[in-house]
């Protein structure tokens, strides 16, 4: 009886933040972060720094959820993402990945991970690998720390209730996942764009823009969720929430 009313007790407060992260989602995406370079008139969202913090809250299938309601409600009514109603999705794949980070799944992050970049940077006849393969240097860091033991120790430091620990883990985790999210979007707009936009100089030249642009704004973003999140988690934690959503 005791383990039902906790199952319900917990069903309830993941029930409860979801409908204060998705109407959130929603919100920040109407919130213009970044210019998206190469889509004139579209923008990276606000929404891009709380999913990675949803996904470490509420766990990779809920937090997913909670993005995805959320962002696909401010993207249908917004229309200033780039890829139109479904520009929600690099945020779902953020919160996902950031959700099994902090559930310690990390082999299947990596597998995800590894998969997505192969397939944005092999891309047929635009993808960064054929035309710029520079500009893959920071998302292959990403990947370098996402496979090492500094992923695990992150994790384990962002179970605490330290400040200190948590702004580690927190950074790492929200690193990581920014950057899952990013290939998730740059895959997209290989598949969106592609066909309208054939020529090769217009692709070399985006690569080759994007090669430091996009690191400094993962960076700002990662930033942007340890500032908010630690202070957000940490209250949590006192309130009895158990953090990724077990």
């Amino acid at each position: 009886m005791k383990g039902k009313t906790s199952n319900s007790m917990f069903a309830t407060r993941n029930l409860a933040l979801v409908c204060v992260f998705a109407p959130l989602c929603t919100i920040f995406s109407f919130w213009s972060l970044f210019p998206i370079i190469g889509a004139i008139g579209t923008s990276i969202k606000v929404t891009a720094v709380i999913a990675p913090l949803i996904g470490i809250i509420l766990g990779p299938y809920m937090g997913a959820f909670a993005v995805a309601l959320g962002g696909a409600v401010g993207t249908s009514i917004a229309q200033t993402g780039p890829f139109g109603a479904l520009s929600f999705i690099p945020w779902m794949a953020t919160a996902f990945c950031s959700g099994l980070l902090y559930r310690r799944k990390w082999r299947l992050s990596a597998v995800l991970y590894s998969v997505l970049l192969l397939i944005f940077a092999f891309y047929p006849a635009v993808g960064p690998a054929w035309l710029h393969p520079y500009l893959l240097w920071f998302q292959l860091i990403g990947l370098a720390v996402l496979i090492s033991p500094l992923q695990l120790k992150a994790v384990t430091l962002s179970q605490h209730t330290s400040a200190r620990e948590l702004i580690f883990g927190i950074a790492v985790t929200s690193f990581i996942s920014a950057l899952f999210g990013q290939i998730v979007g740059s895959m997209m707009f290989e598949i969106v764009f592609w066909p309208t936009v054939s020529e090769l100089d217009f692709w070399i030249s985006l690569w080759q823009t994007l090669t430091f642009v996009y690191p400094i704004e993962r960076t700002i973003i990662t930033v942007m969720v340890t500032f908010i999140g630690v202070p957000i988690i940490r209250a949590l934690k006192a309130w009895g929430y158990e953090i990724g959503g077990k």
